[in-house]
């Protein structure tokens, strides 16, 4: 497959487009940040350039777009076939965050998710993560967060999940700070400390969704591997060298994680940290046997909560309309 012009240096888009100057491939660099991805429209090359280099860019494409006031859902092939989605939203206070996919599936199977039921075809490289980025923003409006919250467990394909996020935060090209990037892991434990060795101000967020091992291990197998005690542990260190707060997203499932106990192991959890706990009732997937919450178990919840002192916010999800809130992302490939 053609690598992405998105994850070279300067000195590997000469040598991929027979480019004789470095000020020629900064020339295209510039304009693929722009999101011009056509050669013609490259209007600073030479003309001799321009109509040798007859093609577009992008190595990836958009086969389906799917609006609400929210949110815009995109489907994107990939070069061998296979297609991801990824997902813009909005706030409503001119903020877009781009929800981006590290993997084609997903291979930790959690039972409330749908990308789960995919398994995992394969990793997407740094320049198929960028291209998602590239192609939300030619939509119109300029994002200034991104989140790893798509399909795929990000820290399960770390070299090339990092490569991205170092191109979109260099300051020549996408200048997005750390600091407006999160990555969202299930609880993969090797990859949270090797986060935290790299000593980066990114955002941290795990799919807790319960405080409880044997619950926790029935819908999410990675619990099975890295329970909550290993899991407790690498966050706790991640937070000693970055002081940053972490977000534990709780997926509040009807009836299995909403009581007074559930309530309780999740404050003997966060003791010893410093975290916010996202409440998410559950998004809807054709299949599954969970419901969500109705709004008089969220409201008991929460007040248990308060009781004990736990931070936290509610999260009514964006984008559930057109399938592209949390857990639902997943994707028909050919």
């Amino acid at each position: 497959m053609r690598k992405s012009l998105y994850a070279m240096n300067l000195d590997e888009i000469m040598e991929e487009l027979n480019l004789e100057k470095k000020f020629q491939a900064r020339i295209v660099r510039d304009n693929l940040v722009k999101g011009i991805t056509d050669f013609s429209q490259m209007t600073s090359l030479s003309k001799k350039d321009r109509e040798r280099l007859r093609w577009d860019a992008m190595t990836t494409s958009i086969v389906e777009k799917q609006e609400s006031l929210s949110a815009v859902k995109l489907a994107i092939r990939l070069q061998d076939g296979l297609v991801v989605e990824c997902v813009r939203l909005s706030d409503g206070k001119d903020r877009h965050t781009a929800c981006l996919s590290s993997q084609v599936g997903c291979a930790m199977g959690c039972a409330f998710c749908k990308t789960g039921t995919m398994g995992l075809k394969r990793n997407l490289d740094s320049g198929e993560i960028i291209e998602q980025f590239v192609h939300l923003e030619k939509l119109g409006e300029k994002i200034s967060h991104i989140v790893f919250m798509g399909m795929g467990e990000p820290l399960n394909n770390f070299g090339p999940l990092m490569e991205a996020i170092h191109i979109l935060h260099d300051r020549e090209q996408f200048d997005i700070s750390y600091r407006k990037i999160t990555i969202s892991t299930s609880g993969f434990v090797p990859g949270i400390h090797k986060l935290s060795e790299l000593e980066l101000p990114i955002k941290l967020a795990v799919s807790l969704v319960t405080a409880d091992d044997a619950k926790r291990s029935r819908i999410m197998r990675i619990n099975r591997t890295y329970p909550l005690s290993e899991l407790k542990k690498a966050l706790i260190s991640f937070q000693r060298r970055e002081n940053k707060r972490i977000t534990l997203e709780y997926c509040m499932l009807k009836g299995y994680n909403t009581g007074a106990e559930d309530a309780e192991k999740l404050k003997k959890f966060m003791s010893g940290m410093d975290a916010l706990v996202n409440l998410i009732p559950w998004n809807p997937v054709e299949g599954m046997s969970f419901e969500s919450p109705s709004d008089d178990e969220i409201r008991a919840f929460t007040n248990e909560l308060k009781r004990l002192g736990i931070n936290y916010s509610i999260r009514r999800s964006k984008g559930r309309d057109i399938s592209g809130a949390c857990g639902q992302l997943a994707s028909k490939n050919e």
